[in-house]
């Protein structure tokens, strides 16, 4: 990693302060005067040189300064949404310009030279995704959206209280702030009960990053958007977000996820984010329950959708997949049929710039999010910005959020009920037979054994990077969030035939509806979460497999995120499910669930990928939700495989379901409602009978 990537860093910190005040380890970007802004041009060098101070300079190449004239038609001080199709425009301008220039020295002044021009939103977006993409910048550990824009993230009351502590005490006499766990509404509201699952600052994180490695934007730059099974994948992330999200809700003693359908109808759920602004003018904005949708007409014009235009497009989509093909630009019928139909199908509804007729198929799921954002005021009237549904950032913390994703998920769903089901040649993996599963819950005594345990931890992130034209000194939140007790499997497998390879799919999923009732097959199968999957060597006869609950495909650790200077062990590009959210909350008496393993033959599995010799990117952990940068998504089967899709004839049943490389366990997950400080490892384990 080149010293020149590295600075690009700075521009990250505080990011409505002026490029010209020192960032990092005291360096500054030595810009000469025609970088400044009009408000400061007058000023001249010598006010170049008193901000500077004694700082490390930082060398800047001189370049044709780039033509921002477009992107800056979004104020400084105004929101920014990708949802909204003229934000969108400016973004992908923004985008093809930072990327089309190839010179790392001249992409660098470049980017600071727009720093201060351009809305800190925008920019820091279009910045991200160009150094995620970048070839000489790809590498660059970016900070956490946290650290960035604290706001998206924690409640008002935190920067009242951080400046009070930054102007009156010194570093060694603060405590951190503590942020409560919910603080958007009362008990009176029941969607309160899952906030923490919603509000969770990793969850978001995850939704955000997904979001920059896999943008929607139009560009000149079609590596950016056109990746492998980029279209399957927005479909299996966000449908897995559902399954979680359900199972949360048992948890919490609420029923399922109820598809938002009618667009006619009030929501009737509202949502007040609580949430400030060191950016835009104005705080988000807050829904009040059973507010209508309205056609949507703002920005003069530009940003116009009716909820006719949504009804349109859900119509033909839903034409598309009963017919089974898709009308292309050229006014050709494209087949949906597998392995590449989901994927068309997932570019089509997102829709992404791979779209494959926009013009006939629209842009639903983002213009949802855009009248759904909007409807508080929908033609601008009060002046009002977009809610938190118009930021990947903030959107998943409104109850809607899934509402929608629910209804969007029901477009793929009615998609595949239009395949084949999986007969048991397809399942099996001949000669290999799943013998036991145990789960073991780390110092818990074996009698203890498929009981896992969860609880709430704190823990501390320092903010002040965020926290711009103030002291530049350590300010602390402190979060609550769920987390669990590590444990990890032990699969036995009998191997008949010869050594070879296998995939180990690990599941879980609830044993009971929100009724109380067993679920069928039909509806289990899609309140299945992933949670590991992985490669085995099976030598002829018996066969164990061990694995820790920390390896698995779907998550990263915040906490290697959060740390200031990450040693290369520790880096991650950031996307992937919380590991502190691997598991759902369980309840006090234990909440009954069941833990699907599956080996499935290697062979079937296996993709061949392209200069796999190489370094391994900081990318390839939590590669079930997020690929692997740069190379093909590295499972061959169905994303979701083998709960994609619905049973054969006469499996009504999980069991019925079953081949002999599969295997069920009973497993229970238990909540202890204790709070631990950030760094103490509880000593608590699972009961270990169901009496205690």
């Amino acid at each position: 990693m080149s010293v020149t990537a590295k600075y690009l860093l700075n521009l990250f910190e505080r990011p409505t302060e002026p490029v010209f005040v020192p960032k990092g380890q005291n360096e500054v970007f030595d810009i000469p005067v025609e970088y400044l802004t009009d408000r400061f041009k007058p000023l001249g060098q010598a006010f170049i040189d008193r901000m500077r101070g004694k700082a490390k300079k930082i060398p800047l190449k001189k370049i044709t300064l780039p033509d921002l004239s477009i992107p800056m038609e979004l104020g400084r001080r105004e929101f920014f949404s990708l949802f909204d199709p003229h934000h969108r425009t400016l973004a992908a301008k923004l985008i093809d310009i930072f990327a089309g220039i190839k010179d790392l020295e001249e992409f660098q002044s470049a980017v600071v030279y727009a720093r201060d021009r351009l809305n800190p939103y925008l920019y820091i977006y279009a910045l991200s995704v160009v150094i995620y993409h970048r070839p000489d910048t790809k590498d660059l550990n970016l900070p956490p959206l946290v650290t960035v824009f604290p706001e998206k993230f924690v409640n008002e009351i935190f920067f009242i209280k951080a400046k009070e502590v930054l102007a009156l005490l010194e570093v060694k006499e603060r405590e951190p702030i503590v942020i409560p766990v919910n603080y958007t509404a009362s008990d009176l509201d029941l969607e309160q009960r899952v906030a923490y699952f919603r509000e969770d600052l990793g969850i978001n994180h995850h939704h955000w990053v997904w979001h920059l490695i896999y943008p929607t934007v139009v560009t000149d730059q079609s590596s950016i958007v056109d990746k492998d099974r980029r279209g399957e994948l927005f479909y299996y992330m966000h449908q897995q977000i559902l399954a979680r999200y359900n199972m949360e809700r048992f948890c919490n003693y609420l029923p399922r996820v109820t598809r938002f359908l009618d667009w006619r109808k009030p929501i009737e759920e509202g949502y007040f984010p609580k949430l400030d602004t060191l950016v835009a003018s104005q705080n988000w904005p807050s829904r009040s329950a059973n507010t209508q949708l309205s056609n949507i007409n703002r920005n003069n014009g530009r940003t116009r959708v009716d909820i006719q235009d949504l009804e349109r497009w859900r119509d033909r989509i839903l034409e598309a997949i009963e017919r089974g093909a898709v009308i292309n630009k050229s006014g050709k019928f494209v087949d949906l049929s597998e392995p590449g139909g989901i994927d068309i199908l997932g570019n089509l509804i997102e829709s992404s710039s791979l779209s494959i007729n926009r013009k006939i198929y629209g842009d639903l799921h983002n213009q949802g999010h855009n009248v759904i954002s909007l409807c508080h005021d929908p033609d601008g009237k009060y002046l009002e910005p977009a809610a938190v549904m118009s930021d990947t950032a903030t959107a998943m913390r409104d109850p809607i959020f899934y509402r929608w994703h629910s209804f969007i998920n029901y477009l793929f769903q009615e998609y595949k009920n239009t395949l084949p089901s999986y007969t048991k040649e397809q399942l099996a993996f001949p000669g290999v037979k799943v013998t036991s599963i145990e789960v073991q819950t780390d110092g818990a005594s074996t009698k203890a054994k498929n009981k896992l345990i969860t609880f709430w931890q704190q823990t501390d992130i320092d903010l002040s990077l965020g926290m711009d034209f103030e002291k530049s000194e350590p300010v602390f939140a402190r979060i609550t969030r769920l987390q669990h007790k590590p444990f990890s499997y032990k699969i036995e497998v009998e191997n008949t035939g010869s050594a070879g390879k296998g995939t180990c799919r690990i599941f879980m999923a609830p044993k009971f509806d929100e009724t109380g009732e067993m679920l069928l097959f039909r509806e289990l199968k899609d309140f299945f979460v992933e949670l590991d999957k992985f490669t085995v060597d099976l030598k002829t006869g018996k066969n164990t497999i061990t694995r820790k609950s920390d390896l698995s495909s779907v998550t990263i650790s915040l906490d290697k995120i959060f740390k200031k200077n990450p040693s290369a062990e520790d880096q991650d590009c950031g996307c992937g499910w919380p590991q502190n959210m691997l598991l759902c909350k369980g309840t006090p008496e234990g909440y009954a669930c069941q833990l699907f393993v599956m080996i499935s033959d290697y062979k079937g599995d296996e993709v061949e990928q392209k200069n796999e010799g190489e370094r391994k990117s900081q990318c390839y952990n939590a590669v079930s939700y997020c690929g692997k940068r740069d190379k093909l998504y590295p499972d061959k089967r169905p994303m979701g495989f083998p709960f994609d899709r619905q049973p054969r004839t006469r499996a009504e049943t999980i069991q019925q379901f079953l081949t002999e490389n599969m295997m069920l366990l009973p497993v229970t997950v238990y909540h202890k409602s204790k709070v631990f400080q950030p760094g103490v490892i509880p000593d608590i384990t699972p009961p270990e009978d169901e009496f205690s």
